[in-house]
């Protein structure tokens, strides 16, 4: 593949998706406060983390965050170098796909020439400036048009809250800009959705599944061309909300088109049927934040002195505990092992590590019970 054509930094949009659903990280996670507004490792909000992740990269002018309403608020209140403008509210969650969809009609409007990185807001990556390389490199690839690009991790044990990508063939190396060291661009094979454990550890020793990072990078006429090919009537919602942007009818015509829209997944919806796509194979320290077990397994290495979970802690012959709980609270532990603790002030919650998947199943009975002061 040539990838003598750079493309200029000013073509380069990133779509932030921050309108998950607040299940998984549950009970701080909240309606009025989504996991992407968390402060998780007494750092920043994710939100925040994931702007200044792509800063030397995205300037805030040519970001796009996708949210939901409660979500935008969020965000606005905990401030952003990011305009108002840019922080786009979806009338209801619709998945992934449409999130897109809505993003690329933005960025079309603005500008027709335009490569789009896709993050989602909920990551930790403890090696930005390799991401922020593997990014430019997929950049360039994408600039050339010539298909979907994805970026995958080499799994490091078993994972069943990860979605995987099946590489295919060889790999062809791409030589960064600077020239200081190679990554491999593999063609897809197929996605693959959050497997069992037995699945899990067979896809591990293959070596040729990756973990999915949710990152994506494209040219606005490949992703359209897949969209009008893969799912055309979202392709024609598409083009109906370019054509109103802008006008008194904006809102509206979101509104209505949404009312109808069906939830589907990037994954399933386009980069499953779409050909070709790529993956560049990545390795930046990545973590998808998608249950408290994922939370507790990193958190070490995140340790804060100034870290005021730990203050007023008192730990007798425990070990592997997770805490996060109100500052001044006192909390002892006594006897105990291998549990997650959430103590958000109105909601305690206790679990043993490993079952923190089953956290959105308390989500849904508190809904359906009609407990919303707890959402």
């Amino acid at each position: 593949m040539n990838l003598m054509h750079t493309m200029p930094n000013s073509h380069v949009y990133a779509v932030i998706m921050a309108g998950g659903s607040a299940k998984a990280l549950w009970p701080a996670a909240r309606k009025k406060q989504p996991a992407q507004c968390l402060e998780l490792f007494q750092l920043d909000t994710m939100f925040l983390l994931t702007v200044r992740r792509i800063a030397s990269l995205v300037p805030p002018e040519r970001i796009i965050v996708i949210s939901s309403r409660e979500g935008r608020e969020c965000i606005i209140a905990g401030g952003t170098d990011i305009s108002p403008e840019n922080i786009i509210a979806e009338p209801s969650a619709r998945n992934t796909a449409p999130c897109i969809a809505l993003a690329t009609a933005h960025i079309k409007k603005r500008d027709p020439d335009a490569v789009t990185v896709v993050l989602p807001s909920d990551h930790d990556v403890r090696d930005v400036e390799s991401f922020i390389k593997i990014l430019e490199v997929g950049i360039r690839i994408a600039a050339e048009k010539k298909g979907l690009i994805t970026i995958g991790l080499t799994p490091t044990y078993p994972e069943t809250e990860y979605g995987y990508i099946q590489s295919a063939g060889h790999s062809e190396e791409m030589p960064p800009e600077d020239g200081e060291h190679g990554y491999k661009l593999f063609r897809v094979k197929t996605f693959a959705e959050k497997p069992d454990y037995a699945t899990a550890v067979q896809f591990l020793e293959s070596r040729d599944f990756f973990w999915n990072s949710g990152v994506f990078i494209w040219h606005i006429d490949a992703i359209c061309r897949e969209f009008e090919r893969s799912m055309p009537e979202l392709y024609k919602d598409l083009l109906t909300i370019h054509e109103h942007l802008g006008t008194d009818t904006e809102d509206e015509v979101i509104e209505d088109v949404y009312s109808w829209i069906h939830p589907v997944s990037i994954d399933h919806g386009i980069m499953e049927k779409a050909d070709p796509v790529y993956m560049l194979a990545g390795d930046f320290g990545w973590s998808d934040l998608v249950c408290w077990d994922e939370v507790a397994r990193i958190s070490a290495s995140h340790e804060n002195p100034e870290d005021t979970c730990e203050l007023d802690v008192i730990r007798m012959e425990s070990s592997g505990v997770f805490l996060r709980k109100p500052q001044g609270k006192l909390v002892c532990l006594l006897g105990v092992k291998d549990l997650i603790v959430v103590d958000t002030g109105d909601v305690l919650m206790i679990c043993n590590k490993g079952d923190t998947g089953k956290v959105s199943a308390i989500v849904d009975l508190l809904r359906r019970e009609n407990r919303e002061e707890f959402l």
